[in-house]
């Protein structure tokens, strides 16, 4: 039996999800904002965000909220961190590749993660200790052992702009060897794709809570490793995700230290 917590957020997910389809069709009359340089909401953000909080708060009153749109809510040991639309760019724009994500912290540990793409209709879900799936199907991170011939994923966030040098130059190295690597605009997703084993890992700096407490958990519970630059375990904290198996997420971050990008947030 899937894990209550779990199945709540899968519910809330799909609530949310159809409000995102729903305003597909009329995407050029959405009311949007720039929150900062090149970092957009839009009105569907906060009513897929209201629907989300609306549910998981009838099972749980007591517990606490961190929304992208809301920010934090209550004071708790538990804490629901949201974020009702990831990909938003993607989403104005119309280009098909979009999320719901939603965790549950114990404190600054993630219990559970959920993560949902309403237009392929494909949900993740993780519990800690109980293994990551998708749509009811167990998941497990790639098993290359090595960057030669890995396929990777990455993101330029508009809050780390100014290190696009060194974020070039690691890029730079790692496509001597590697496959090949790809944006896709969502850093959530990113993360469920390395869980299931669509892409062999995956690294990103300039992230918050949100974009990435569901997927770190999908990826652990895949059987994966999660780090931040350096190496060590404060991803959450200071946004700079490394993400693959434990071969894999060594040799990244590696990388990511001896072309210097790890230390330009030095």
């Amino acid at each position: 039996m899937q894990n209550p917590a779990v199945n709540l957020m899968v519910k809330a997910a799909r609530q949310a999800g159809q409000v995102l389809i729903r305003h597909m069709g009329r995407i050029d009359g959405l009311k949007v904002v720039e929150k900062a340089r090149q970092d957009y909401a839009s009105e569907v953000d906060s009513q897929a965000e209201n629907e989300i909080i609306r549910e998981l708060r009838r099972a749980h009153p007591d517990y606490a909220f961190l929304g992208e749109e809301g920010g934090q809510r209550g004071s708790s040991r538990y804490t629901w961190v949201i974020d009702p639309l990831d990909g938003t760019s993607n989403y104005l724009r119309g280009i098909p590749h979009f999320c719901v994500s939603i965790a549950l912290l114990d404190r600054e540990e993630p219990l559970a993660g959920v993560i949902y793409d309403p237009l392929r209709n494909e949900i993740f879900t993780a519990a800690r200790g109980g293994g990551a799936y998708l749509n009811d199907r167990r998941i497990r991170v790639a098993q290359r052992a090595d960057l030669d011939g890995a396929l990777l994923i990455t993101g330029f966030p508009p809050r780390e702009r100014s290190r696009i040098r060194p974020h070039l130059a690691a890029l730079d190295a790692l496509m001597a060897t590697a496959e090949d690597v790809r944006r896709t605009g969502s850093a959530a997703l990113d993360l469920a794709y390395a869980a299931c084993g669509r892409v062999d890992g995956y690294f990103e700096a300039g992230l918050k809570p949100w974009d990435i407490a569901a997927g770190v958990l999908l990826v652990r519970e895949a059987g994966g490793k999660v780090c931040d630059f350096r190496g060590g375990g404060d991803y959450i904290k200071h946004g700079r995700v490394v993400a693959a198996n434990l071969k894999l997420c060594d040799a990244l971050q590696k990388t990511l230290v001896e072309t210097g990008y790890a230390a330009s947030f030095d």
